[in-house]
């Protein structure tokens, strides 16, 4: 699980651990709370470790996935969560830096982690197949906030890349799917987007919670969603 330590890839981790899947929990800056979903996943009887590295790093990320199979095991499956915003600015007030640090972690990361997972999980490579979801969002389909196009056309290609994958290694025992999440309970959610929510923004009146978003994405990890690959599933409250 990449980007799991706080926010929607806390949720998710916690849910993961609840429902009896060894959870890595990936971060890149902040060990302290990796921690403290890991103590919380243990807490429960689940098992869970915590994992740094870069994701835009392709060497960071082969390590990382050294590392979470010697403390947990065989992978059995990813969660893309790791991403960032990037500069919210209009497009004439970008700086090619920030755009290619976005793109970084949330396009080539993506595909570094997926890469990694297919090499492991593919039948054949003689894995034993296994699923992968990577967290998009709805800016992918509606373009963004003031100042995140940049963000909302790195979230777009992720879900190309998803279909695209889905296709390639259906037939190896590999599932891809995306969850696009609307505005979202973290840290990120601003009052003005909570009042524009209740205001009319989003057909439910609210904003969604964490865990709301992990269900969708534990869901498409269990074997209840075997026949299921290829398919974007927004959690966005009617937007």
């Amino acid at each position: 699980m990449t980007g799991g330590s706080r926010g929607i890839g806390a949720a998710i981790c916690r849910l993961l651990g609840d429902r009896g899947f060894p959870v890595a929990v990936n971060y890149a800056t902040n060990p302290e709370a990796a921690e403290r979903v890991v103590a919380a996943i243990r807490s429960e009887g689940g098992r869970a470790a915590s994992i740094e590295g870069d994701v835009s790093d392709s060497r960071q990320v082969c390590q990382m996935f050294d590392a979470a199979e010697q403390e947990l095991g065989p992978l059995g499956g990813l969660v893309n969560n790791a991403g960032t915003t990037g500069v919210t600015a209009r497009m004439d007030m970008q700086e090619p830096e920030a755009l290619q640090r976005l793109f970084a972690v949330n396009v080539l990361g993506t595909m570094y982690c997926a890469r990694e997972a297919v090499r492991r999980l593919s039948t054949g490579h003689g894995g034993g197949g296994g699923g992968i979801v990577n967290v998009s969002s709805v800016a992918a389909r509606l373009g963004g906030l003031s100042g995140l196009a940049p963000y909302a056309a790195s979230k777009g290609a992720v879900e190309s890349f998803t279909k695209g994958l889905a296709n390639e290694v259906a037939l190896e025992g590999i599932r891809v799917n995306c969850v696009a999440p609307g505005m979202t309970a973290t840290d990120m959610a601003t009052d003005e987007m909570r009042e524009a929510a209740k205001k009319g923004g989003i057909p439910m009146g609210r904003i969604g919670e964490a865990e709301e978003i992990a269900e969708a994405v534990a869901w498409l990890l269990s074997p209840a969603a075997s026949y299921v690959t290829g398919t974007v599933i927004t959690v966005s409250g009617g937007r």
